[in-house]
């Protein structure tokens, strides 16, 4: 995993057909042996108390909990411990994206104005309309966030006091406040050429699938999760006191929970790590939609692409070709990790969000990686 995207540090920011490798004589391997060293080495780490990880290998699944929610309290946690995910919503919301494009509803070269109620002349550049594959790209150039004054909240992401300025600003945000500001943006650069992240993108990307489907997102989504994979324990919506609670950087208080976007389908989903953990087993069997999930939509270089909203690494040999997301809010952070070749998938998570988080959950899954593929 020697090169990745690590996607700016903020509130949200912070189609595979490879067959699995069939390896013959495989040594057993206990997952358990080679996750539990480097799991509680993380935790031993500054800042950083508690992990939850999850696995799927050839076969075999596990999920470890490590350390403490709460410092000093020895809550290690659980099954049941629901963490925000943040933008690991994105690859979910892809998928349902997917979906549509499969059965006919959305085509991903259509301009977005063709499923939007009025007409956006501004969402165009030089007579070139902002595309579907553009949002699922992060190239349509809209803005990382609406409204626009969160970017600036997001931008001093160590200071204190962000979570409950996240909280102002959004408070009484709305679906309808977001499209009155849409209306209001401007797209000033080429379509489709320049990686820029958009958080703002996705969340019109949730409107856009409510307008084909004549359903709230959030029903969309856990009918889709609870009916196709069992993904019981993940929505949007859930009360604020059942959330597990968390650290925002270097600040020995427990801080607050993601403030709420509109459709919440870029940053707000919450789930549990079994529910995770069945996400990944769903990924690696590799259905139609997850196909068309995986397929390829724009490449940034020889060695990055983006599909619907998945990174996609092609830089690592013995990996192969694997699709990656990070995650992050003020208090949890998280990566999911998607590796056909070797019928893997991992997700870790810890309820601490700072500066060097997304850097210590990489290097502990670069030793669980490197591990399982060297027992190999």
């Amino acid at each position: 995993m020697s090169k990745y995207f690590l996607l700016i540090l903020s509130l949200i920011v912070l189609g595979c057909n490879e067959k699995p490798k069939q390896l013959e004589n495989k040594k057993e391997i206990d997952l358990s042996e080679i996750i539990e060293p480097v799991a509680k080495e993380m935790i031993e780490k500054p800042l950083i108390n508690s992990t939850s990880i999850a696995i799927f290998y050839d076969g075999k699944e596990y999920i470890g909990h490590y350390g403490e929610i709460e410092k000093g309290k020895n809550n290690k946690p659980n099954n049941e411990t629901i963490y925000e995910i943040g933008s690991l919503s994105k690859v979910i919301t892809g998928t349902l994206v997917a979906k549509a494009v499969l059965e006919g509803k959305i085509d991903v070269e259509d301009s977005v104005n063709k499923y939007l109620d009025k007409k956006y002349t501004n969402l165009s550049y030089q007579n070139q309309p902002v595309k579907i594959k553009h949002l699922l790209t992060h190239t349509s150039t809209l803005p990382n966030m609406l409204p626009l004054e969160l970017n600036p909240v997001l931008d001093d992401f160590v200071n204190y006091d962000t979570p409950s300025k996240i909280h102002q600003v959004l408070e009484n945000y709305d679906k309808n406040s977001f499209l009155k500001d849409l209306d209001s943006i401007k797209v000033t650069s080429q379509l489709g050429e320049k990686y820029s992240y958009s958080s703002a993108g996705v969340e019109l990307m949730a409107h856009l699938l409510e307008q084909v489907y004549k359903k709230d997102y959030e029903q969309l989504l856990t009918e889709f999760l609870s009916t196709e994979i069992g993904m019981n324990n993940t929505k949007v919506n859930v009360d604020a006191k059942d959330i597990v609670v968390g650290y925002h950087v270097d600040n020995p208080n427990i801080t607050l929970p993601m403030g709420k976007l509109p459709w919440g389908a870029a940053g707000n989903i919450k789930s549990t790590v079994p529910d995770m953990l069945g996400f990944i087993k769903y990924q690696l069997k590799n259905d139609k939609t997850v196909q068309e999930s995986h397929r390829t939509l724009f490449k940034a270089d020889s060695t990055n692409e983006l599909a619907y909203f998945w990174e996609i690494d092609l830089s690592d040999k013995e990996l192969g070709k694997y699709y990656l997301h990070h995650g992050g809010v003020p208090r949890s952070q998280c990566y999911i990790f998607i590796v056909p070749k070797h019928n893997l998938g991992a997700f870790i998570i810890t309820n601490q969000s700072g500066t060097e988080t997304a850097k210590a959950m990489i290097e502990t899954m670069d030793k669980i990686f490197n591990t399982i593929l060297k027992e190999e």
